[in-house]
């Protein structure tokens, strides 16, 4: 079943082209991939299906419900969170309270009860920070958790970016290159955090990573771009066999 779906999406900058009449479907449950060359437009529509761009053209469809566009709150009220490329963490602020920042919108009490933490405030700041205890178990980084971010390596900050996402406890989770940068041992500790928030969590991923042993080892399915438009959607083995893919993007030795 659908959760999400993007239909005849086409966006543009003055005259140029972002995405050209672009749709594929995001299942429940699934790990689905978007890969392409450099410029492709991939994180455009991560931009796209989260509000932060407007499209000329075409639908987002998301729990049944279509849209021609979402305001960015609006879509991460609605269960769909986002990590980006450039990392914007508060990195003065400590990995526990970058983490908390995730919750915001998950907060009732104005902001004067909030400072005096008295009542349902102090109340609702304890179950907030349980919660982020458990994702800060869950990720692995109990040994950082008061360290300020600008002081960890880019690994680890990647990490706690992802750890952000999460305790927004979305049902769709947009990763834009989450193992960039990485060396092989990152690399690995996240492919398996990405699977055990998808399997433990039930949450829905869709994913954008330029490491195609990644992709292929952690998608259901793949959807390529270049320039902008879809060249080919299906399985790792149906894409990675797919001629147009290999021309644009694989190259002969993959």
């Amino acid at each position: 079943m659908s959760l999400l779906a993007v239909e005849g999406i086409s966006l543009a900058f003055g005259g140029v082209k972002a995405l050209t009449d672009v749709s594929f479907d995001v299942r429940e449950h699934e790990i689905r991939a978007i890969i392409g060359p450099n410029g492709a437009g991939k994180s455009s529509m991560l931009n796209v299906i989260n509000g932060v761009y407007r499209p000329q053209a075409g639908t987002v469809t998301y729990l049944g419900e279509k849209h021609s566009a979402m305001e960015p709150h609006h879509a991460a009220r609605r269960g769909i969170a986002r990590t980006f490329q450039s990392l914007a963490l508060f990195k003065g602020m400590s990995v526990l309270d970058n983490i908390l920042a995730g919750r915001n919108l998950m907060m009732h009490t104005n902001i004067l009860l909030q400072a005096l933490r008295i009542g349902p405030a102090l109340r609702e700041e304890v179950e907030h920070r349980r919660r982020v205890e458990e994702i800060i178990d869950f990720l692995e980084i109990q040994h950082i958790r008061k360290t300020p971010v600008g002081r960890l390596p880019y690994g680890l900050q990647k990490r706690v970016d992802l750890a952000r996402a999460l305790a927004a406890e979305p049902r769709v989770l947009l990763l834009d290159e989450p193992m960039a940068g990485m060396n092989v041992e990152e690399k690995q500790d996240m492919c398996r955090f990405v699977l055990d928030v998808n399997d433990e969590f039930g949450t829905t991923v869709v994913l954008i990573e330029h490491d195609m042993g990644v992709v292929m080892d952690l998608s259901d399915r793949v959807v390529v771009l270049d320039y902008g438009r879809k060249i080919a959607d299906g399985t790792p083995d149906e894409v990675r066999a797919n001629q147009a893919v290999i021309d644009a993007y694989l190259g002969v030795k993959h």
